[in-house]
């Protein structure tokens, strides 16, 4: 496996930010190596991956994991499910795992290869495998998402989805996934920081969405933007997110309609094959890591970043500033810098979006929430100009037509 070790930076002296642990991994096998490993995993036991798995398997072959280089095995596991290190002492908050079922695992030792494939059997890694362990699941939850509550999807999938036993070890990657869909929009953390160079910018604060963006999120990260002299890399998570957001074809149209109301020259789109665990305060630092890998110099984080919203007992998971407190304790070890923001909402008196921070008791304040926005597709109620742009509501009717389930 292959790295580039690039010099540490925050985007102020005209370098691209260093990648988390020094080294931007490639975890692709050279062509010639590729080839003559592919002539034999015929031989090899099979796996096909879920999107979940698919979604890490190809964010740790493009080094957007870095410093992984494959599936944790038992000691790192317990390390970033312990107090979110890995064993070397590098901050790591997610959980990077490999799930099998004991059937498959029976049939495999320490040593053992596995061919990694997708859903239509493409051949994409081959797993060496180096450790073989069963997790306390239910710690885990505990530990990662700060409960056992099944009303949070990553803890619904955690404990009923996910198989029993994790197989740790490297993986090299022999081609990566096809995506047939927005291929201009699909960057490797190495292309997008070839592309940053090329253009000049090293300082990019980096904007994390599974939602379409209206006015306020257009005017929240120009803000952030103008604030810390950086331009803006808007990056959705289009792997796997909550299971009622806004499908991401959708969402990709409408982040592509919403670009050229930024300034021109200033805002650069990227997807992110992200899986989301909505892990609140630690995936949060997770998204800020990956960031860094991609070249980002700050990290916009709002309001509950990451949250899933609300217990079984009507109770939101996490505290709305708690991911912006628990990235604030680890900044400098991070390197990217945080930019925390706040709500914006619309003073009708002064027909301009504000902090919700700066709101006067003389404000008439107005807002759209999710819920309502749905509420009005689906009835066809008018959707004002002051909320969001004529062309991103046409795209969201277009796919939420009016007067249907």
């Amino acid at each position: 496996m292959n790295g580039i070790a690039l010099a540490a930076d925050t985007g102020g002296s005209g370098q691209l930010i260093a990648p988390h642990g020094g080294v931007l991994k490639d975890l692709y096998l050279p062509p010639a190596e590729a080839q003559a490993l592919g002539a034999r995993i015929g031989d090899l036991p099979s796996l096909e991956l879920d999107t979940r798995r698919l979604c890490d398997l190809e964010l740790l072959l493009s080094g957007a994991f870095s410093p992984l280089e494959g599936f944790l095995g038992r000691d790192d596991y317990d390390g970033v499910v312990r107090d979110m290190r890995l064993t070397d002492g590098t901050l790591w908050p997610m959980p990077i795992t490999l799930d099998v079922g004991e059937a498959f695992a029976a049939g495999l030792a320490r040593g053992s290869e596995v061919v990694l494939r997708d859903g239509r059997g493409v051949a994409l890694a081959i797993l060496d495998v180096q450790d073989i362990y069963w997790p306390d699941r239910l710690h885990e939850a505990q530990r990662v998402f700060g409960t056992s509550d099944r009303t949070h999807p990553g803890v619904a999938e955690l404990l009923d989805r996910t198989g029993p036993v994790y197989l740790g070890g490297r993986v090299h990657g022999l081609q990566p996934p096809v995506h047939p869909d927005f291929p201009e929009l699909r960057d490797t953390p190495r292309s997008l920081r070839a592309w940053f160079e090329d253009q000049g910018w090293h300082r990019i604060v980096a904007f994390q969405t599974r939602n379409p963006m209206h006015r306020a999120h257009r005017e929240l990260t120009l803000r952030a933007a103008e604030q810390v002299g950086a331009r803006l890399l808007i990056q959705p998570s289009v792997g796997r997110t909550k299971p009622d957001d806004v499908d991401y074809s959708t969402r990709v149209r409408c982040y592509r309609a919403l670009l050229p109301h930024y300034p021109e020259g200033q805002a650069r789109l990227s997807l992110l094959p992200l899986a989301m665990r909505m892990g609140g305060p630690r995936e949060a630092v997770w998204h800020a890591i990956i960031r860094k890998n991609y070249g980002a110099s700050h990290f916009i984080v709002g309001r509950d970043h990451a949250g899933p919203g609300k217990d079984a007992n009507g109770q939101p998971f996490y505290g709305p500033y708690e991911a912006q407190q628990m990235l604030e304790r680890h900044q400098e070890e991070l390197g990217i810098r945080i930019v925390p923001f706040p709500a914006m909402v619309y003073a009708v008196n002064r027909d301009a979006y504000i902090p919700a921070t700066e709101v006067q008791p003389t404000d008439e304040v107005r807002d759209i929430s999710g819920t309502e926005l749905r509420r009005r597709l689906r009835e066809g109620s008018e959707i004002p100009a002051w909320f969001s742009f004529p062309d991103v509501v046409e795209i969201l009717r277009e796919q939420h037509p009016a007067n249907t389930q």
